[in-house]
């Protein structure tokens, strides 16, 4: 497709789960750091910041036009934390346009990598230092965290991620991603800005599931981690049922036509 021209050629097939990377593959320099679109979860943000501190990487928060108190306490944030940065947006433009910007300005200030996790206390913290591990063995992959749930999770919710998950892996042709919805990844920032500079994508909650199958349709190999997903009690979520449910409905209706548009050049990888 238009969007993956000048992305660097990756390996055709991903590699084994648990397979050495081959040699071409590990980076001369892997400079990460955490990712974490916020909006409103001033509760949650100092509780995964403390958690997230000992790996000693460097943190990016996009702020994506939140209250005065927010804004307030993610500055606080940033001042007792100097591994810590905030950039604000001044209106809410949703997820993906937060973590657009956020990827944009860690790719312009030399990170290699972009771990992204949600402030709202749903990803478990402690797995970060798996995600980075697998992303400095396999720096060119897309490193997806594939959820396991406990009694709390609601049965709505896994209904619909095992829906999408069907749907992506027809768009896909393939089962590479293990689950395009949840927002615990590691983004290869260069070959992820080589396709948002290309390709109009999502700017809510679509963008997580997009971006996954784009970057798979360009090469670029996935790879997944089992990683616990939470719901606190009285958390807050900004997914809304109808809005967000039809946007998704219509990317998935994109999705399959750019599949069907692009099918005759998969025939010989990952077919279903």
């Amino acid at each position: 497709m238009d969007a993956c021209r000048g992305l660097t050629e990756l390996v055709a097939a991903p590699a084994e789960e648990n397979a050495e990377p081959p040699p071409g593959q590990r980076a001369e320099a892997f400079r990460p750091a955490f990712l974490i679109p916020d909006h409103n979860h001033q509760e949650a943000i100092s509780s995964l910041l403390d958690q997230l501190e000992p790996l000693g990487r460097h943190c990016l928060i996009v702020d994506d036009g939140s209250a005065a108190a927010t804004q307030r306490h993610l500055v606080q944030q940033a001042k007792l934390r100097p591994w810590v940065r905030v950039i604000r947006r001044s209106e809410q433009g949703g997820k993906g346009a937060a973590v657009m910007t956020g990827l944009r300005a860690l790719h312009e200030s030399g990170f290699t990598h972009a771990v992204q996790l949600d402030a709202d206390g749903q990803h478990d913290p402690t797995d970060a230092a798996l995600f980075l591990g697998e992303a400095r063995a396999f720096p060119e992959a897309l490193i997806l965290g594939r959820p396991t749930y406990g009694i709390d999770v609601p049965r709505v919710r896994l209904a619909g991620r095992q829906l999408s998950r069907v749907l992506v892996w027809l768009e896909t042709l393939s089962f590479d991603i293990g689950d395009p919805l949840l927002g615990y990844r590691v983004y290869p920032l260069r070959t992820t800005m080589e396709l948002v500079n290309r390709q109009r994508l999502g700017t809510r909650m679509d963008f997580d599931p997009e971006i996954a199958v784009r970057l798979s349709w360009c090469g670029v190999p996935v790879r997944n981690i089992a990683t616990r997903v939470f719901y606190p009690p009285g958390g807050l979520s900004h997914f809304r049922m109808l809005a967000d449910n039809l946007r998704m409905v219509w990317l998935h209706v994109r999705l399959l036509a750019g599949m069907f548009r692009q099918f005759p050049l998969r025939t010989g990888k990952g077919k279903i």
